[in-house]
């Protein structure tokens, strides 16, 4: 049971302390913790917080099941949203169940997760099934180099091309291809263009953001 609230560890493992079949073999407070008690121990299926200091659940889930492909993790959190589904999920967690499930709802869960299949809340099936029929797609800014992005971020500064030679000690010539080719890249006519995409898709910040 890996989760930094003591009142939250103490509610669940007092009830599966009395289940005949179920038995809580540690306690973690943190993601870091977690890993370490996982790996030692290698219980059947843990119990996986998301947010949580040290470590955060997603990290802790991604180490342990890379040292330990065969693990069983449940994440149960209180959260739903985006930014956290998909990434435990797609860090491999067996199951995703939210903190507002019973206590015998979590029971079951674990039963069925150590018996090999997953257990998803209902919103978090829909999000995946979705996810499946529209998956995101590339931005174009994906296929750009890190030296691309570094002449991008210097057009967004409004540097002429000399400038951008002298600061990255490359050549003129060099430049103005890494500049074809960020047009070319960003389906855009002109550097002007260019940087307004830079920033709408955060690419650079606004200088007046770090003032």
């Amino acid at each position: 049971m890996v989760d930094d609230h003591e009142m939250v560890r103490l509610g669940i493992t007092t009830y599966l302390g009395v289940q005949p079949d179920l038995a809580v073999v540690g306690e973690a407070e943190n993601g870091q913790e977690g890993v370490d008690m996982a790996l030692s121990l290698r219980p059947d299926v843990i119990l996986m917080d998301l947010v949580m200091p040290v470590m955060d659940g997603i990290e802790a889930t991604k180490t342990i099941l890379s040292a330990w492909p065969k693990a069983r993790i449940i994440i149960l959190t209180s959260f739903i949203d985006d930014e956290k589904v998909y990434p435990a999920i797609e860090a491999g967690a067996a199951s995703y169940i939210l903190k507002t499930a019973t206590a015998e709802e979590i029971a079951t869960a674990i039963r069925q997760t150590a018996a090999g299949e997953s257990v998803l809340e209902p919103e978090v099936t829909t999000k995946m099934m979705n996810r499946m029929s529209n998956p995101p797609q590339p931005q174009l800014y994906d296929d750009l180099t890190n030296r691309e992005r570094e002449v991008l971020q210097l057009i967004a500064a409004g540097k002429s091309n000399q400038e951008i030679a002298d600061e990255l000690f490359i050549t003129l010539k060099t430049v103005k291809t890494h500049v074809s080719n960020i047009l070319a890249k960003l389906q855009v006519e002109d550097r002007t263009k260019a940087t307004i995409y830079a920033f709408k898709h955060g690419l650079v910040k606004d200088q007046g953001e770090e003032q």
